[in-house]
């Protein structure tokens, strides 16, 4: 059963970080947008049916929850942390904890072959992916069409206003300066 470490507040008032003493997920992130996205998932359902919840977002010591806009966190944070201290967590099946580097969703992950996502993937490791994780967050690239990058925000920066403006301004920046003058990234 997780313990929960802290619990912080995030860039976005409507969502919280739970940091926990032992993982939930071992190197893959897990995003529900809604309670029927989440219906195969223990974890994630137990959240939902709390409810006041938006979205869930989990990766290894992590979950974010991002609640409704009428709801009181003073109210919601008690009724979070009983779903989330009787959760028991399963090791992955090779045993030592770690899994396979997660490169992104389902498209990423299928077009993994290709040397420029690889790169844009490898600076989003570096340079992006532990800011947004310690607000909360994360970012998954989704596909590389021609010369327009989609990505998805997800956990507390799915729905937060900064990083729809100012972080996606930086990563286009970044991946302009650093691999192709030409990419043009979009948030799905």
């Amino acid at each position: 059963m997780p313990k929960i470490a802290d619990i912080q507040e995030t860039p976005n008032p409507n969502a919280v970080k739970f940091i926990l003493k032992e993982p939930v997920s071992y190197g893959t992130s897990h995003s529900f947008k809604n309670a029927e996205t989440a219906a195969d998932d223990a974890l994630a359902r137990s959240i939902f049916e709390v409810g006041d919840v938006v979205s869930v977002f989990y990766m290894d010591k992590m979950i974010t929850v991002e609640k409704t806009d009428d709801a009181e966190w003073d109210e919601v944070l008690p009724e979070l942390a009983v779903p989330i201290r009787a959760f028991e967590s399963v090791r992955p099946a090779n045993g030592n904890g770690s899994a396979a580097k997660s490169v992104g969703g389902a498209i990423a992950a299928a077009a993994a072959d290709d040397p420029k996502i690889a790169e844009i993937n490898t600076l989003l490791d570096e340079r992006i992916r532990p800011y947004l994780a310690s607000d909360g967050g994360w970012l998954e690239i989704v596909g590389l069409e021609g010369t327009t990058l989609q990505i998805r925000y997800e956990g507390a920066c799915g729905s937060c206003p900064s990083s729809l403006t100012g972080t996606l301004m930086a990563i286009e920046n970044m991946i302009r300066e650093e691999i192709d003058p030409d990419i043009d990234v979009v948030a799905v």
